[in-house]
């Protein structure tokens, strides 16, 4: 099956990889050399994609979880004829350039999603053969096999290491997803030295406990048994991983070592690697069979399948119209424009409810004429309020809209993006708000890598209570606001975590956080009326006249609208701002955000059941921020939230003492 040309190709791969990382004087050389040929074998000769339409959606998947060996994914994209060009390569980690440090999704064509931080990667392709296998039960009918396709993963030693890695797999066994394939790069250095010197798991038995198919290649130079492992993977009831032992920086004077590692090895080594591979070209020049080996596998290959998929799909819209309408939706994170109109509003009258309970009921009305609308949670669906009721669980149902993710927080965010980058539907993951910690690598490449999804967040502060300061959200809310591209919203009632869902939904390029209450928060008179907050802050209630603002988010615009009729009664005026989202509040032009904070009102309160981190910039030096500076207290939660300042009368006493003049 694999001749000269092959070998070539090979060669091909490694050089211009490594002469990437050589001209660039930064980069990871080990990784490209010794990984070079699985690469190979599972790109030209096995992966359905179409370079010439890469956001074709019954492609196949591939993650470098590995993400420092960008140079090698960089190589493999330009020779398959994606829009990556050599001069683009020849700009290796440069400024501007298509081909930064680590694969960046939406920046170069042909990446599916950023990595770098290593098992995240890994996480993601869990997440992406759970959206392929959601969407095939949903979807696929008797001869329309419309999502049809396998996520294959390269990973090394240092992704199975990270905890994470360990968390997705195990879930990825426990719900049989039998179109995952990871290649794992096996060569027994990490950064520091020998793997021996930090890990020593037996791998095999390791993927036999989480219910994975292992496979082993003994010669990571061998193509013919590397397609072959990859085939018989394929053939599995369950996801596999192949161990292919390879020689870290293969060809250099330095290979298997970690010398060869994270760093160019040099002109004089570039000269003696390319000798053991027979290489005789200048750098970045590619001999024209190479090209055409490509042409004549993975790029015929993929316009056939694609142009046959789109065949297939124009019959699909004939025979099944509703399915397709939904399935396209999904596909453009397109939702219908009378859909909110469906979903419940709250009034006064109605019984007061915890945010976390009014968005379940919400999450009910939405899944109802959303059929792409599904998420799930850490092992907390009864305390998050999450589940969509009249739907099975992923686990015993593919078509089920539930994922009992475990207590496995960070896989389970990670996994989420990868369902997001996957594409075709509307997914939500869950937790307590305090966990948010650890989380927030996967939330900031959620942000990093432009994938809109939801994280919802219930017992959001110190009103928890009797559970104490672990489980009291303090600096959770100031963490999350200083990452970029995410929009945080702390919604004061039930009507704005309707309006909060709206926005969750319509994200296109960023992560929506939803940030919820376990205690009851009235339906406020106020909010009865109001159809949007995407601008981030409103005037709630306004005053005859204004001799202060008080700016308050969640549970506490409750408290401050109260304030606000204890200083009136005192003589003091005071507008009250609504403020469920920083985020979108600064993205408004100056006219807006002078209507809402006046610059010439100087008497400001924020009040907020967290750190008081960040909001200076909206209450001014001369402001107060009744904010939480240290870690919460044991306690029943009203007593606790009177005991640390959150009362009618500390705010309306802070008032009178610091403004009275």
């Amino acid at each position: 099956m694999f001749d000269k040309n092959d070998a070539l190709a090979v060669s091909a791969v490694r050089s211009l990889s490594i002469a990437q990382i050589e001209k660039a004087n930064s980069g990871h050389p080990g990784i490209v050399m010794g990984a070079g040929p699985m690469a190979y074998v599972l790109w030209n000769k096995i992966l359905n994609v179409n370079p010439k339409n890469s956001s074709w959606f019954n492609r196949d998947r591939f993650v470098l979880s590995a993400g420092h060996g960008s140079a090698l994914l960089y190589s493999l994209l330009h020779l398959s004829g994606y829009d990556l060009s050599i001069d683009d390569l020849k700009n290796f980690r440069q400024i501007g350039s298509k081909t930064p440090g680590h694969p960046e999704r939406m920046h170069t064509d042909g990446v599916e999603v950023t990595t770098g931080p290593l098992g995240q990667g890994i996480a993601n392709a869990v997440g992406m053969a759970i959206a392929e296998k959601h969407m095939a039960s949903l979807y696929n009918k008797p001869e329309f096999p419309i999502i049809d396709h396998y996520t294959y993963a390269l990973c090394g030693d240092g992704d199975l290491m990270e905890g994470i890695s360990y968390e997705s797999m195990s879930l990825a066994g426990h719900l049989k997803l039998d179109k995952l394939i990871v290649l794992y790069d096996s060569n027994n250095i990490c950064l520091d030295g020998n793997l021996s010197t930090s890990f020593s798991e037996d791998i095999e038995k390791r993927m036999e406990s989480i219910n994975w198919n292992y496979i082993k290649v003994e010669d990571g130079e061998n193509l013919e048994d590397i397609y072959k492992a990859i085939e018989d993977a394929k053939k599995e009831n369950k996801p596999s991983l192949i161990e292919i032992k390879t020689i870290i920086g293969y060809g250099s004077q330095n290979q298997g070592t970690n010398k060869v590692h994270g760093a160019p090895i040099g002109k004089e080594d570039f000269d003696f690697a390319k000798k053991s591979y027979k290489w005789e070209y200048e750098d970045f020049k590619i001999p024209e069979e190479v090209y055409k080996k490509f042409e004549e596998e993975i790029i015929k290959r993929g316009k056939e399948k694609n142009k046959k998929w789109n065949e297939l799909l124009s019959q699909y819209e004939i025979y099944f119209p509703d399915n397709y309408k939904s399935l396209i939706n999904g596909i453009e994170r397109k939702i219908d424009e009378n859909l909110f109109r469906n979903v419940k509003k709250y009034d006064s009258k109605m019984d007061a409810l915890a945010s976390r309970a009014s968005s379940g009921q919400i999450i009910q009305d939405i899944a109802k004429n959303e059929i792409n609308f599904w998420g799930g949670s850490a092992d907390l669906f009864s305390s998050n309020k999450t589940d969509i009721k009249k739907s099975k669980s992923f686990k015993d149902d593919p078509k089920g809209r539930n994922i009992w993710y475990g207590v496995r927080e960070f896989a389970m965010a990670a996994i989420g993006n990868g369902i997001i980058a996957h594409g075709g539907s509307f997914h939500h993951v869950s937790t307590f708000f305090v966990f948010a910690d650890y989380l927030k690598a996967a939330i900031r490449l959620s942000a990093l890598s432009k994938l809109p999804l939801t994280y919802v967040f219930t017992h959001d502060s110190i009103a928890v209570g009797e559970d104490g300061p672990t489980h009291e959200a303090v600096e959770q809310l100031a963490m999350l606001r200083s990452i970029p591209n995410i929009i945080v919203l702390r919604p004061a009632d039930a009507n704005e975590v309707r309006l909060s869902w709206k926005i969750a939904l319509e994200s296109k390029e960023s992560p929506v956080v939803i940030v919820l209450s376990r205690q009851n928060l009235k339906n406020l008179k106020e909010t009865e009326e109001i159809e949007t907050i995407e601008k981030g802050a409103y005037i709630i209630k306004d005053s005859e006249k204004v001799d202060g603002i008080l700016i308050a988010t969640g549970s506490e615009v409750d408290l401050a609208l109260k304030a606000q009729e204890k200083l009136k009664e005192k003589g003091k005026y005071v507008r009250v701002v609504s403020m469920p989202s920083m985020e979108l509040f600064r993205k408004q032009d100056k006219e807006y955000k002078e209507k809402i904070l006046p610059s010439n009102i100087k008497n400001r309160i924020s009040i907020e059941m967290a750190s008081s981190f960040g909001w200076s910039e909206f209450t001014g030096d001369k402001g107060i921020n009744v904010s939480i500076n240290d870690f919460g207290i044991s306690g029943k939660g009203e007593e606790v939230t009177k005991e640390l300042g959150f009362n009618i009368d500390n705010i309306v006493n802070l008032f009178i003492e610091k403004f009275d003049n």
